[in-house]
């Protein structure tokens, strides 16, 4: 596994980079839709020369680079059968059930009480390894979900990155399909939250605290298109430099051009506490899918 992205010494302008954010159950679903009606309309940019998977984003990087077709995958949320509306930012997809504060009142004294980046992450490990001690590992039933998810549980032959945070030390750490890790095992790890998530000895939790989107991995990609779910807005102090604007800026400083995607009103107002909940999938994805389509002509120029 990787802990830091690879140097690159210029800009190759012939390459492109996907980056597919977190956003909980309805980030991806829109990410899905969004893909999906980019590709009805004859752009595909799952033939990205690179992906970058954070949290929901990183199953999205392992559906649509399994041989499914966007579409397909597309009209499986749309198959999906309703699940009752779960409350103001609760989780159904992970476990275990953690009683107590909710995953946003938890990660926010958290984020409020450190005094940098670093500092944030090694107290949200610490926290999360104390989650866990006190209600139960739990996380063999988390791959089985994570697996359910996706279409093939083999890593794909082009480049994929999914982001995770070491638990027990705070560093980022990067897999890939060189990092002798599962694909189920690493996607499983980018999406845990308020419990670590095991693999051999090692714990870790949500890759996005690494920085919010992620893009600057994708630094020396002459061409980076973001999706962001949560429209680039941060919960972290603006001078710790985790916000999508400033990777955005150092990508675009190193030569990258750079298109970033947010939801629009098609999505509905689900992109908030309860982004986490199940029942918002259908309508963030038919936005996003709607967004796609119309979107399409305007990315080709850039993507292609």
């Amino acid at each position: 596994m990787n802990t830091t992205p690879s140097s690159t010494s210029r800009t190759r302008p012939n390459t492109r980079a996907l980056v597919l954010a977190g956003g909980g159950a309805a980030g991806n679903a829109w990410e899905l839709g969004l893909i999906a009606g980019l590709a009805d309309a004859g752009l595909d940019v799952t033939e990205a020369d690179l992906i970058i998977g954070t949290s929901a984003g990183s199953t999205v990087a392992a559906q649509i680079t399994s041989g499914i077709r966007p579409g397909e995958l597309y009209a499986a949320i749309l198959a999906e059968v309703p699940s009752p509306r779960a409350g103001a930012g609760s989780d159904q997809r992970r476990a275990p059930t953690v009683s107590g504060p909710s995953y946003m009142e938890w990660s926010n004294g958290i984020i409020a009480s450190a005094t940098d980046p670093s500092d944030m992450r090694r107290r949200m490990g610490a926290a999360a390894l104390e989650t866990a001690a006190s209600h139960g590992p739990g996380q063999t039933r988390w791959r089985d979900v994570v697996a359910s998810r996706l279409p093939s549980q083999q890593w794909p032959h082009q480049q994929v990155l999914i982001v995770a945070v070491d638990a027990r030390t705070g560093e980022p750490v990067l897999f890939d399909r060189h990092s002798g890790i599962d694909l189920v095992d690493a996607v499983a790890a980018s999406t845990s939250a308020m419990t670590p998530y095991p693999i051999g000895e090692d714990r870790y939790i949500n890759g996005g605290y690494r920085r919010s989107e992620n893009a600057d991995l994708a630094a020396g990609y002459g061409r980076v298109l973001v999706l962001s779910p949560f429209g680039g807005r941060t919960r972290m102090p603006l001078e710790w430099g985790m916000d999508l604007a400033t990777q955005v800026a150092e990508l675009r400083a190193g030569g990258s051009a750079v298109e970033t995607v947010f939801p629009d009103a098609g999505a509905g107002d689900v992109f908030d506490a309860n982004a986490l909940d199940p029942a918002t999938r259908r309508q963030a994805a038919r936005g996003g899918y709607g967004q796609g389509q119309g979107l399409a002509e305007q990315l080709a120029e850039f993507w292609r």
